[in-house]
Formats: structure tokens, C-alpha cells, sequence
């Protein structure tokens, strides 16, 4: 059997722009709202993902009519009223579980298993469940499925414990078909959100305070199809800033929100890094040696994102000076350190903190990717790293990045997507990761 592999070679500083896809964060959940609108839903910026076509198949076997093509996806609704979600395409991507809202609230019933995706540790639906719950929906769990039905969604008041981004959409969607208000408190602040309402809206839902800690939702008011452009990929932009950050260079990235990236640029500034800013373009320019960065901490928005926790560890590999990570998302998300360790990293993890002695230079190794954004920054690492990185698993980066190698070799860095026999294939690193 074969599988694609990526040759990275790296060593040389990166140079040039490029301009950063659609948020795949915010794809999705416009996708699922989609059910939601009458008549047509074009969406535009939409990067040409694994997760978007798995999102567009979920779509297609619902009765909707879904297709992608050339960063546009059109859905238009039809009648049918199918309100179960394929085990398989549930275990496809973990982003699944942002069809039970709209599903709900347009057939009121949904039958569906647990979502698959990256494995970060425990990802129970729970969150999901009770806040349904508090909708008006009845859930029982039977031969491992999720049975979730209601006569009528009723509006109330939701008081998440944590700010989840996932329940924080899947409320939002579905109170839009439920009866009288519905007010979310402790809700997620993420621009994603912000670009949800604006959709809905759009349509003519009732929604004001997205992007604050409190959301309120008017009811009863279905919207229609309408064209909307999905905002760009802060996580992207920032994936190919900690690059320039790790190889050293001057970049540009065009066509983001910088607002969307305070908090990290604030690290890369703290790191060494030259930010400039001018309009949508952010420039990064990394001459001098990388410094370590004291102390940080993953937190919802405005914090510093989980998902570019793995990111800014792999440049911060190779900086002078001792950084500490701590993860106060998700549990085991420190599985590229293993990998990072093959490279010559000097990484400790004791629960969910990471020390990060930086070394003077990585080297190129055989390493593989355990899901989306620890590849990411197995990519950034080897992009600074002497010699050839071989990575393996690119079917998680595929989920997240679109033209990943050919952004790379813009700006010049050299990469080489092949076939490669997988009874060649290296065993996953197995030691000092205490996840």
C-alpha cells in the first residue's frame, strides 16, 4: 500500500506573500446553517477541504442539494424531511456535531452517533445535549445511536459552564427556530461566531450581541438563502507567521482581519518577530535570533487560541531561552512534541504544560502527523530545521489547509508532495510525552 508524503527541505529563510484562505471554522458552521434557509445559499471563500466535502455530504443525504466547486459552495434546501446523520460521515469529522441545531430546528428530531475528528482527548457532546435540553428537546441514547426529538423548540436562557464555540453555534441555530427569545450567556466570542449571526442575519434572523459573552436569539424568524462570503483563516495566517518565525525571513500575508490575531502577534512580537501592519497584510520580518516567550496560555477569544498552541511551540523550539505552554482547552494536545523530539527538540510535557528548551537548530527526521494542527507545525519545524523532513499523515493537514505544499514553495520553501510504501513507514514516536 502507498500513502502521500511530504518532503520538506528546509533551512532557508521564507520570503514573499501569499493570501490566506476561507476560515475552514467558519465554513462549516455556515454549511450546517444552511439547512436553516429557504431557497439558495451561495457561499463563497470557501476553501476546497477534506472537512468541506465530508460537510457537503452530510448536506447532500440530508435532501439538500450541495455542491463545491472553485471556493463556492451552493446549497439549496428540498423537502425532504431526513434528519439522521450517517454514522460514517459523523465519524468522518468531529465538526459533525454542528448539524444537530440546524437538523432540530428544521425536521425537530435528529438521530446521530459521536463525531469523529482529531483525537484531542475528551470531547463529550454533552455540552451539546444539555443545552438542547434546555430548548425542549428529549434525548435518549439507544444501540449506540442519539435519538434527540421535540414537539417545538422553546425559547429560554442557556448558561454555558464553559464558553464552547461548537454549543455556542448549535444554540444560535437552533433558537432561530424555536418559539420566543432565547438569550446565551457565557457564550463564545470567537469572529467565527460574529460571521455565523452575520449569515443568519442576512437571511433575516433576529440575532444581536454575537461576539460578546451574551447572545440573543428572536425566534420564529427562518432565513433565507442568501450569498455570503466566509471570512479569512486566522489560523492559516498564523500557521505560515510562526513559519517565517521558526526559518526566519521576511513575509507577507494578505487578506486577513489583524484584529483576529492580536494575541499572536503579541507572542511573535514578544518572540523577536518585526510585525507590521497595513490594511489586511500583515508583515513579518524575523533577521535577528528567535527568543524564548516566558509564559503562555491558551484561552477562548480574545486569548490565545488552542489551535495555535502547536504552532507557535514547534518555532519556539529553536529559540534561545526556555517557553512555557499551557493548554487549558483540550486535554492530550501535545502530540506533535513527541515528533518535535525526532527533530532534536527539547520538550518536556507534564500534564497539560509543556517546557520548551529552545535548541540551537532542528534537524530534518521522519515524523508524522496525529491530526490537524499538530501537522501544521510539524511543517513549521522542518521549515527551519537543517536537512529533509519526511512528514507522514498528511490526510489531517488536509482537512485544515488548502494548497499547504505549494504556499510553502512560494515562499521558498522547498516541498515535495509523493507517493511513498507504507510497509516503509516509521512506528509513531512512543516515549517522554506524558499526555
Amino acid at each position: 500500500m502507498t500513502e502521500e508524503i511530504l518532503k520538506i527541505y528546509g533551512g532557508s529563510p521564507l520570503h514573499g506573500e501569499l493570501t490566506v484562505q476561507g476560515a475552514k471554522n467558519s465554513a462549516l458552521p455556515l454549511m450546517a446553517a444552511a439547512l436553516l434557509c429557504s431557497g439558495e445559499t451561495v457561499l463563497s471563500n470557501v476553501p476546497e477541504l477534506t472537512d468541506v466535502f465530508a460537510a457537503s455530504r452530510i448536506l447532500n443525504k440530508l435532501g439538500c442539494r450541495c455542491s463545491v466547486s472553485a471556493n463556492t459552495v451552493t446549497v439549496s434546501q428540498s423537502c425532504s424531511d431526513c434528519c439522521e446523520i450517517p454514522d460514517a460521515d459523523m465519524r468522518a469529522m468531529r465538526s459533525s456535531i454542528m448539524f444537530l441545531g440546524p437538523v432540530l430546528g428544521r425536521c425537530g428530531k435528529c438521530i446521530l452517533t459521536m463525531p469523529g475528528g482529531c483525537e484531542l482527548g475528551p470531547r463529550p457532546i454533552d455540552l451539546h445535549l444539555d443545552a438542547m435540553r434546555r430548548l425542549g428537546v428529549r434525548i435518549r441514547e439507544a444501540d449506540g445511536k442519539i435519538f434527540c426529538s421535540a414537539d417545538r423548540l422553546i425559547g429560554t436562557h442557556i448558561h454555558l459552564p464553559f464558553p464552547s464555540v461548537g454549543v455556542t453555534e448549535n444554540v444560535i441555530m437552533a433558537a432561530v427556530c424555536a418559539d420566543g427569545e432565547t438569550v446565551l450567556s457565557n457564550a463564545a466570542r470567537e469572529p467565527e461566531i460574529v460571521d455565523l449571526a452575520a449569515f443568519l442575519q442576512n437571511g433575516g434572523a433576529k440575532i444581536s450581541g454575537a461576539g460578546s459573552s451574551t447572545v440573543i436569539i428572536q425566534g420564529g424568524n427562518l432565513p433565507n438563502g442568501s450569498a455570503f462570503r466566509v471570512m479569512p483563516d486566522r489560523i492559516a495566517a498564523m500557521t505560515f507567521l510562526c513559519a517565517g518565525a521558526a526559518a526566519g525571513g521576511t513575509i507577507c500575508v494578505r487578506g486577513v482581519i489583524p484584529q483576529h490575531l492580536e494575541s499572536c502577534l503579541d507572542v511573535l512580537d514578544a518572540a523577536g518577530c518585526s510585525i507590521g501592519i497595513c490594511g489586511d497584510r500583515i508583515f513579518l520580518d524575523r533577521s535577528g535570533a528567535l527568543r524564548s516567550v516566558r509564559y503562555i496560555r491558551t484561552m477562548p477569544y480574545p486569548g490565545f487560541p488552542t489551535d495555535a498552541q502547536a504552532l507557535l511551540c514547534a518555532a519556539l523550539a529553536a529559540a534561545s531561552g526556555t517557553s512555557v505552554m499551557e493548554e487549558t482547552i483540550f486535554e492530550c494536545r501535545y502530540k506533535h512534541v513527541g515528533e518535535l523530539l525526532r527533530m532534536g527538540a527539547d520538550i518536556r510535557v507534564s500534564g497539560r504544560t509543556a517546557v520548551i528548551n529552545g535548541v540551537h537548530k532542528l534537524h530534518g527526521a521522519a515524523v508524522e502527523a496525529m491530526d490537524l494542527r499538530g501537522g501544521a507545525a510539524l511543517a513549521v519545524a522542518a521549515a527551519g530545521a537543517d536537512g529533509v523532513t519526511v512528514l507522514h499523515g498528511l490526510h489531517h493537514i488536509d482537512r485544515g489547509y488548502e494548497h499547504f505544499a505549494e504556499t510553502f514553495n512560494m515562499l521558498g520553501c522547498r516541498t515535495e508532495r509523493m507517493l511513498f510504501s507504507s510497509s516503509e513507514r516509521k512506528k509513531p514516536y512512543d516515549g517522554r510525552v506524558d499526555c
